[in-house]
């Protein structure tokens, strides 16, 4: 994977940066996207220690649902380093749980406009320059609640549901072009998403019974999606294309 250039939105905290970690430990240059400009830099300190074979790591202050700040910070990857090799689109929200009937109709607009228009954005950019190059591999973050009806998250789940038919139907307009489009679907991951929602103290929303929901009894860690992740954007998965693939403890096979 050396003197290849990755960018990951939503890098600089839980999967994304457990993803950049990974990737410049193998020797590739990263650039992670976020909204926080501190966080951004701390992820961008902690990440360049493991980073080899002179893979730069660099932070971009962007909101994936800003397309033309999403489509400049493309731009400038591209004028820097010449091209982009890898994608991952891991930005993502998830700003309640509950019912349809309890949910904002706030709250959705803005998973909507994050977690699908997001993608979109950045799949639409990443894929122009992708298919000038001729090669390219991206992963779009999904979700256990992108393939199944999860209660308590409707809103959100049809978001994650958005970025599969997403994700399938690009790869399929791109099969020929050297262009892989896949995703990956986890199960609950101890990350900051989760994390304030288990501070809710909603009695029915906490760590045991969301591990209960999984037959490894347990939530997943960022690295071990992170593992999957990079799998899928390494040359070991080059017959790989418009799958989605479950990091999840076994919650798909129930």
């Amino acid at each position: 994977m050396s003197n290849q250039v990755a960018l990951i939105t939503g890098g600089a905290t839980g999967i994304g940066k457990a993803t950049a970690m990974k990737l410049a430990a193998r020797g590739v240059t990263v650039i992670m996207s976020g909204r926080r400009a501190d966080v951004g830099e701390a992820a961008v300190a902690e990440v360049s220690t493991v980073a080899r074979d002179g893979a730069q790591v660099r932070f971009v202050q962007n909101d994936v649902a800003d397309e033309a700040a999403l489509k400049s910070m493309i731009d400038g990857i591209v004028d820097e380093f010449g091209r982009l090799d890898m994608a991952v689109n891991n930005a993502g929200l998830s700003n309640e749980t509950g019912t349809l009937l309890q949910s904002s109709s706030d709250n959705y607009r803005a998973m909507v406009d994050t977690n699908v228009m997001g993608v979109y954005f950045s799949m639409k950019h990443e894929l122009a320059q992708m298919v000038k190059q001729g090669s390219g591999s991206i992963v779009n973050l999904a979700s256990i609640a992108g393939l199944n009806g999860i209660a308590w998250a409707g809103p959100y789940g049809s978001t994650k549901h958005a970025v599969v038919g997403l994700t399938k139907s690009s790869a399929l307009d791109h099969a020929t072009q050297g262009i892989r489009v896949n995703g990956v679907a986890p199960g609950a991951v101890k990350t900051d998403i989760i994390a304030a929602q288990l501070e809710g103290g909603d009695p029915n929303y906490n760590e045991a019974s969301i591990s209960a929901m999984h037959p490894m009894n347990r939530l997943g860690r960022p690295e071990e999606v992170a593992n999957a992740i990079c799998w899928l954007l390494s040359d070991e998965a080059s017959f790989v294309t418009g799958h989605i693939l479950n990091v999840d403890g076994g919650f798909q096979a129930k």
